[in-house]
């Protein structure tokens, strides 16, 4: 089988290598380079085997030695299309400072779309929905979509790795097809629903008054975070200490005599 030979040669090898090295580049972040010791990390055996002059190895591992970051899940995409510029920078189709001009663009951009799609959306739907799941008694469900977006991140993974690795630049303009940004502004639609849903489990039945103060203080807390006058910490604990004590001040209010905080 020729694919199967060309996976197991030194080159699949090398590049299998890196991708596996993609879910470490987070273990050495530093206040310096943020992920550059760990991009160079995984960049390194995909180097060794483009660039076999130590010469070369050298000049092309200081383009990595620089501060880098951007969201962990498209890592593996930016290894890929860094590999595929090293081919055409080794061949002579590129030169060698043609990486340095767009790499801080692109790895900076994905890493904005990260933050809005993965950890701003759906890594929030995910915990909502396994919230409310449980909440209503489910067991087995919850435990099927933590696994279904577990294994969709590391197909995720791999579709974007080879698609960088075999594409380079232009594959970016297929990620600009996938329209993520507008999908993340949906998906954060139906978070809200969640979380209306998440309050009524949440809260006993007929309670009306602690709904009022609820989706008040609630309110609050998002227009606050739209125009933040305080820290966002110090505001979660306002929000949180009122919800708490609300309750039981109104239990004095009526004479009731109160056994202690919610």
């Amino acid at each position: 089988m020729p694919g199967l030979d060309a996976f197991w040669s030194e080159r699949g090898k090398a590049y299998l290598r890196c991708f596996l090295r993609t879910y470490l580049v987070g273990a050495s972040m530093n206040p310096r380079g943020l992920m550059s010791v760990g991009i160079l990390y995984a960049m390194q055996p995909g180097l060794w085997f483009i660039h076999p002059d130590p010469k070369a190895r050298e000049q092309a591992l200081k383009r990595y030695a620089r501060h880098f970051s951007s969201h962990p899940f498209w890592v593996p995409c930016l290894v890929g299309i860094f590999l595929a510029v090293e081919q055409d920078i080794a061949g002579r189709r590129l030169p060698p400072d043609a990486l340095q001009k767009v790499k801080n663009t692109t790895s900076y951009t994905l890493s904005a779309i990260g933050d809005s799609v993965f950890a701003g959306s759906l890594l929030i739907f995910w915990a909502l929905c396994t919230s409310c799941l449980l909440l209503l008694g489910q067991r087995a469900l919850p435990l099927g979509i933590g696994i279904f977006f577990f294994l969709g991140l590391q197909v995720f993974r791999v579709y974007t790795f080879l698609g960088g690795l075999r594409r380079g630049f232009s594959f970016l303009g297929a990620l600009k097809n996938w329209d993520l940004i507008n999908w993340g502004r949906r998906i954060k639609f139906l978070n809200a629903a969640l979380l209306l849903l998440l309050w009524s489990l949440l809260f006993p039945a007929r309670d009306f008054v602690s709904w009022a103060w609820g989706l008040g203080a609630l309110g609050l807390a998002g227009v606050l975070t739209l125009r933040p006058i305080l820290p966002r910490w110090l505001l979660a604990g306002f929000v949180l200490g009122t919800l708490t004590a609300i309750p039981w001040l109104m239990q004095r209010a009526v004479g009731g005599l109160p056994t202690g905080l919610p």
